[in-house]
């Protein structure tokens, strides 16, 4: 039982960092680990993980809006889709059946991968053009690089089409348990054209919002146990702490690679959890 209860902690410590620096939450990492290794019912699995990424956003939320990374105000323009679509998603989400959970996961972790390996040498977003509702709510802002030692200026685009990207997200938060930011950084890094250090860090300020509001029907519907739940929370919001230091001092292409590595072996292996292999 004791060695069960460290494994879980060191498992969510490693995932906590992993999900500050690519502004996943723990989740898309928990939920995989804990269904494949440990054997627990994938909605408890989701109970746990939507209690860590509440962790996660928390830990390093506040490191990132202290270092200037965080565009608070894209996040809580975007907040006000994934939150309509997250209380979609955990209604929706208790009535499938586990096979079908892990079938869709796997595929929003493989339509994020592939879109982030087409910009995988990208170090920071060029032309991009503001539109009427970036220029209307000035979002655009800026930032120091401690890598490239300089202030970056940057602008944003896109707004309409990421907001509807942002409903889909917050329907697949509820009904997965994740933060998605699976999705929330793809569509800020390609459609919004925001640099990757900002999406990630954005990402994580919002994907504690979201995972919050689907939290309250999970435990409603009584799959959140806290034997389950405490380990993984308190190891993964240490480990968000240890990522959010990482994030600062590393250049923005190896954060895509990381991102797009992690995430297609998770693919393969929900895929395969979805097909009873």
């Amino acid at each position: 039982m004791v060695i069960t209860l460290l494994t879980l902690f060191a498992v969510a410590l490693a995932a906590g960092a992993f999900g500050a620096m690519a502004g996943l939450g723990g989740g898309v990492i928990i939920v995989p680990i804990l269904t494949i290794f440990f054997g627990i019912n994938v909605h408890y699995a989701i109970g746990a993980s939507v209690v860590s990424v509440i962790a996660t956003s928390s830990g390093a939320a506040a490191t990132y809006i202290k270092a200037n990374i965080s565009n608070v105000k894209v996040g809580l323009f975007l907040e006000m889709a994934t939150t309509v679509g997250a209380l979609t998603g955990a209604y929706i989400g208790v009535y499938l059946a586990g096979s079908y959970l892990f079938f869709v996961f796997g595929l929003v972790l493989g339509l994020s991968a592939l879109m982030m390996w087409r910009k995988r040498n990208q170090e920071l977003p060029a032309n991009v053009q503001p539109d009427l509702w970036s220029r209307k709510l000035k979002l655009g802002s800026h930032y120091y690089d401690r890598v490239l030692k300089r202030e970056v200026q940057y602008e944003v685009q896109g707004t309409k089409p990421a907001l509807g990207m942002m409903y889909i997200a917050g329907i697949v938060s509820g009904l997965l348990g994740i933060g998605s930011g699976a999705l929330k950084v793809p569509a800020m890094d390609l459609a919004m054209k925001l640099p990757i250090k900002v999406s990630t860090a954005t990402s994580n300020f919002m994907i504690g919002v979201t995972a919050a509001t689907s939290a309250g029907v999970y435990l409603t519907r009584g799959y959140i146990n806290p034997f389950l739940a405490a380990p993984v929370a308190l190891g993964v919001l240490l480990g968000a702490t240890l990522g959010t230091r990482l994030l600062l001092v590393l250049k923005d292409t190896h954060i895509r690679w990381l991102f797009i590595a992690i995430l297609a072996v998770l693919t393969v292996q929900m895929l395969l959890k979805a097909f009873g292999i």
